[in-house]
């Protein structure tokens, strides 16, 4: 039977959410594939992984709600492998990625590509994707999430496109090479510790893939190709058209065309931005000339990063139920300054960018516009494991497990933080405690809320969590975090949250040489590692995380402590970043 004639010259409302939903519940349907077949802590129960339908010239067209920095950034990838290829793609090929370079976010997630053929016309009509963060996939760490890293070849294996499926032949030899073989080849760094689990997770991404083939060719055959792809494009114009009515509004909301904010990371790197709107059309340029330059760490941020940060954001704003998609950036000209932290050298470690430094710039695009205060600006990832090289150079083969951990997100003008919760950019869920005390060698100690760790104000800021975990056996336990020595801010007289803190708890031991006449009568030590570290744990040992709060807005109703907060609050002059520095010398 042939698909019922739908006009789409001019977009019916009821048929554009229609759309928007078929199109949402393709990449909704990827993601319970994906779960119910991928076997890793991270993927099946983290939930650490994005599906997400592309059109055709590579921009995002829908996607569920899975994690933000990847859906903004996975539009980089698609269209980079296009440029690569070109009409070379045939039925029956798979793409595997993961380079910054390339459109990717950081090492660990690794991006699988699915073109989608029009059976009729064999051109490309649409493509599938989706990104998940692998525990573990080389490097100088267990994890691959190196808080010491320098360079991206001490983070693992990367790259930049490789076929895993070829006409619909798995390529299992040239996986291992590109995991196992080529990481292994840099001074301290190791190949993939867990190939077995690995591989598994991605035919898992690879039948994600191929489930939104089939659903959309359901749909082409039920509206036809060419309404299809024009309601696709309707569904684009109409997030282009809703940004472009928030710009309008912000501009009457602030009564002015420029907004800036700057933020600093724990190092002291400024994340600087301007944003010029345009209120006759709504447009806006963002510009973050000001930032700092590359750093020798690993919170460099590439390019795909920023746009995930800034698309996202936009999307957060809007008070409306449509699918993020490339729509929402058309309205907007985002400026990089070469040579800085948000647009390193082709080297440059990242993975930090990817998790931290995608948060601060969240906290200075809703800064800019006035949404809401900081929340914590973290996501506190935590890797720990076993194997790597040994003191020969061997590549021992081990286990690596990643969790992030949630804080307290920011007030805003209506309403109150939210209590350890995933804020922004991350979305995942947390490991369960069965789960995790099951399959590894570690027990929770303590997992609850940080009291007092949330801004106070009018609307207070969301409290942190406190995590401590104890390893039952030697092993490498790594964090990498910030917001140790800046607070996440409040906004309009709100407080600041707490500021997050890592402690090792570790047992006097012998061997040692902890154990002296003075202190043979105590049991342990506390050591703060600060932000970043890397420490080899011993059995008994435990690590705990206090996370961040998240800022408060506003004053406290409470008339006896308005004084207190005028003096604990952040301060947050109107006007240009030079005004601002002036006030704050004068306060």
């Amino acid at each position: 039977m042939a698909p019922p004639a739908i006009p789409t010259n001019k977009p019916d409302p009821i048929i554009l959410t229609l759309f928007a939903n078929r199109f949402m519940s393709v990449a909704e349907a990827m993601g319970r594939s994906l779960q119910q077949t991928s076997i890793s802590t991270n993927i099946k129960e983290r939930l650490d992984f994005s599906c997400a339908l592309f059109a055709p010239d590579g921009d995002l067209v829908a996607n569920a709600p899975f994690i933000p920095i990847h859906l903004g950034s996975m539009s980089f990838a698609v269209k980079y492998q296009m440029n690569l290829y070109g009409k070379s793609l045939k039925e029956g090929d798979v793409l595997m990625t993961n380079s910054p370079h390339a459109g990717g976010s950081h090492l660990p997630d690794i991006t699988i590509i699915t073109p989608v053929f029009d059976p009729a016309s064999k051109e490309i009509i649409f493509f599938t994707a989706s990104r998940g963060h692998h525990a573990d996939i080389g490097g100088i760490l267990p994890g691959s999430m190196p808080p010491t890293s320098v360079n991206i070849f001490e983070e693992g294996a990367e790259i930049v496109s490789f076929k895993i499926v070829d006409g619909g032949v798995f390529d299992r030899k040239g996986l291992v090479e590109y995991m196992i073989d080529k990481p292994s080849q840099y001074p301290g760094s190791s190949g993939c510790r867990n190939i077995r689990d690995v591989e598994s997770d991605l035919k898992a991404q690879i039948a994600a893939n191929h489930k939104g083939v089939q659903l959309i060719h359901a749909i082409i055959e039920d509206y036809g190709l060419a309404t299809v792809q024009e309601y696709m494009y309707h569904i684009r114009a109409n997030a282009e058209m809703s940004v472009r009515n928030l710009l309008r509004d912000v501009v009457k909301r602030i009564g002015s065309t420029t907004l800036e904010a700057v933020d600093y990371l724990d190092d002291g790197s400024p994340i600087q931005l301007r944003v010029d709107i345009t209120e006759s059309d709504g447009s806006a340029v963002l510009d973050f000339s000001g930032t700092g330059c590359e750093v020798r760490g690993n919170l460099n941020a590439p390019i795909s990063v920023v746009h995930s940060a800034v698309i996202y954001c936009m999307r957060a704003m809007l008070d409306l139920e449509i699918p993020l998609n490339a729509g929402c950036l058309v309205p907007l000209e985002i400026k990089i300054p070469q040579k800085s932290l948000l647009s390193p050298s082709r080297t440059a470690a990242v993975c930090g960018g990817n998790v931290l430094t995608s948060q601060r710039i969240v906290d200075v695009v809703l800064k800019a516009f006035h949404a809401a205060a900081a929340s914590q600006g973290c996501t506190n990832n935590l890797t720990f494991g076993t194997g790597g090289k040994d003191k020969d150079g061997n590549n021992i083969a081990g286990w690596g497990y990643y969790e992030t951990i949630a804080g307290g997100s920011g007030a805003g003008p209506s309403w109150h933080g939210t209590d350890g919760v995933h804020t922004h950019i991350t979305n995942t869920r947390i490991g369960d405690v069965e789960i995790l005390e099951r399959r590894y060698p570690v027990v929770v100690h303590q997992f609850g809320l940080r009291e007092g760790s949330g801004g106070k104000g009018e609307y207070r800021g969301g409290e942190g969590v406190v995590r401590e975990l104890e390893v039952l056996e030697p092993m490498q336990v790594s964090i990498l975090s910030e917001r140790r020595t800046r607070q996440p801010y409040g906004l309009e007289g709100g407080g600041p949250g707490a500021l997050g803190r890592n402690t090792w708890i570790k047992k006097l031991r012998e061997e040692d040489g902890d154990l002296t006449k003075e202190n043979r009568a105590l049991e342990e030590r506390h050591i703060n590692i600060g932000g970043k570290a890397t420490v080899w744990m011993g059995k008994g040992d435990r690590l705990m995380i206090e996370t961040p709060g998240g800022g408060a807005w506003g004053l406290p109703k409470d008339d006896g402590k308005r004084e207190e907060a005028m003096h604990s609050k952040v301060w947050e002059p109107r006007g240009s970043i030079a005004e601002r520095a002036a006030a704050q010398a004068a306060f």
